[in-house]
C-alpha cells in the first residue's frame, strides 16, 4: 500500500493503537512501528459541536479516543486519530448506509476537497500529551451516476470517511496537495515528526 522512503528508522518504542481501523495498523506495519491496539469505546468518537471547524473536530476526537484508552492501561504510550472529509463547508465522516454513501459521492464529484486528522499522542506515566492536525487537498473527477453504483457495488466505501477508499485505488481521486497517507486516516510524516519530539 505505502512504504516509507529510503533511509527511514521507525521509533523503537512500542505504541497502544486506540483505533478499530484496519488501515490505520495497516500504516504502522508498512512503516515498522511496533504496536498493540486498544479500541476506544464508542462513546469516545460522540460529541458534534456546530461551531468546530474539521480541523478541530478531528483534534477533540483524536483526544477523546486517546482519554478512553489511556484509563484502561497501566504503562505506555497511546496514539489515537480521527479523519474527516470537508467539501464546501460540510463534514463528511464515515456513511452510514449505501444511500448515505452515494449522496457524499454526488457531493464530492467534479470538486475539490480537504481530509483532515487529528493525531494524539499521549503517554501513561507521565501525562505528557501532544495533538496535531494534518490536511490533504484532493480532487475527484466529474464521475457519473452509474459509475457512483459501480463503486458502490464493491463496498470498499464502508467505514471510509467521504464513502471512498484513496488507498483502493479509484481513478477518478487524485491528491493534489499534502500527505497520501493522512488520507488513509493516519498521516504518517506527521506521525514520525511527533514522535521524534514526544519525549515523555
Amino acid at each position: 500500500m505505502f512504504a516509507p522512503a529510503p533511509g527511514y528508522t521507525a521509533d523503537p518504542r512500542k505504541l497502544i493503537l486506540a483505533s478499530s481501523s484496519p488501515r490505520r495498523s495497516e500504516l504502522l506495519n508498512a512503516f515498522s512501528y511496533q504496536f498493540i491496539v486498544r479500541e476506544p469505546d464508542p462513546t469516545a468518537e460522540c460529541g458534534v459541536c456546530s461551531r468546530e471547524t474539521p480541523p478541530e473536530m478531528v483534534a477533540r476526537l483524536a483526544y477523546q479516543k486517546a482519554a478512553n484508552v489511556i484509563e484502561k492501561i497501566d504503562a505506555g504510550i497511546v496514539l489515537a486519530a480521527d479523519t474527516v472529509a470537508e467539501c464546501v463547508g460540510i463534514v463528511l465522516g464515515k456513511p452510514e448506509s449505501r444511500e448515505h454513501a452515494r449522496e457524499m459521492l454526488r457531493r464530492l464529484r467534479g470538486r475539490e476537497h480537504s481530509v483532515y486528522s487529528g493525531v494524539c499522542l499521549w503517554d501513561k506515566e507521565t501525562a505528557c500529551r501532544s495533538v496535531s492536525v494534518d490536511a490533504s487537498r484532493l480532487w475527484m473527477d466529474p464521475i457519473t451516476d452509474s459509475e457512483i453504483e459501480a463503486y458502490l457495488d464493491t463496498e470498499q466505501w464502508v467505514g471510509k470517511a467521504g464513502a471512498f477508499g484513496f488507498q483502493d485505488g479509484p481513478p477518478w481521486v487524485h491528491l493534489k496537495q499534502g500527505s497520501a497517507t493522512n488520507v488513509v486516516g493516519l498521516p504518517m510524516e506527521l506521525l514520525e515528526r511527533m514522535l521524534s519530539s514526544f519525549r515523555p
